[in-house]
């Protein structure tokens, strides 16, 4: 009896390979289509993405020798910083200050001012402790302003000197400058707090590239 004979009422119905269930192809198993491995999608259809595919890893926090990278001012470190500067402009007018009142004394003394009544009790006062004035307060404004520059590029030593120009100016603030000096013990109190709490220690011990 031969399978092949299209007239045998005993083979299998047209179409069908011989010793295979209708609808299967020889050779691969239940489900499993040709020219696909198992559990593949066939052509045509996307296989299916990992979750979070097409969006970007969040980046890792860089570090350097253990400490964090810091690209962004702190808001404390920011204002000593414009603390700084608010004491260089206080400076430039405690140095135009000095200096105009130590030449009217000189003038005073020099008989410039004789005719007026009102500048006779000038002559008491010290024109030399008057310029030492200015000088001081033009330096200490120097100092200021050169502080003030570093605060984006410096380390831990302009910290530590920012913190020293705090404290001193605190000091100088309530003698021998009382009188005019109590704005400069506040914002010298400040300053000293800002840079060295926890936040000005990050930032001017941070990682540089």
């Amino acid at each position: 009896m031969s399978f092949g004979d299209p007239n045998n009422p005993y083979g299998p119905p047209p179409g069908q390979q011989p010793g295979y269930p209708q609808g299967q192809q020889p050779g691969y198993p239940q489900g499993q289509q040709p020219g696909y491995p198992q559990g593949q999608p066939g052509y045509g259809y996307p296989q299916q993405q990992p979750p979070g595919y097409g969006y970007p890893a969040a980046p890792a926090p860089q570090s350097y020798g253990g400490a964090p990278m810091m690209t962004t001012m702190p808001g404390t470190v920011s204002a000593a910083r414009i603390l700084l500067w608010v004491i260089v402009a206080l400076q430039l007018l405690g140095v135009a200050l000095f200096a105009f009142s130590a030449a009217t004394i000189q003038a005073a003394k020099n008989g410039s001012l004789d005719n007026e009544a009102a500048f006779e009790q000038l002559k008491n006062y010290s024109t030399g402790a008057l310029w030492g004035f200015t000088v001081f307060a033009l330096a200490w404004g120097v100092f200021a302003l050169m502080l003030a520059v570093k605060f984006n590029t410096g380390g831990n030593g302009v910290r530590v000197a920012a913190m020293i120009f705090g404290i001193i100016t605190a000091v100088l603030g309530i003698y021998p400058f009382i009188i005019v000096g109590l704005i400069h013990t506040v914002l010298g109190i400040l300053i000293a707090v800002f840079v060295g709490n926890a936040n000005g220690n990050a930032w001017f011990n941070r990682a540089r590239y």
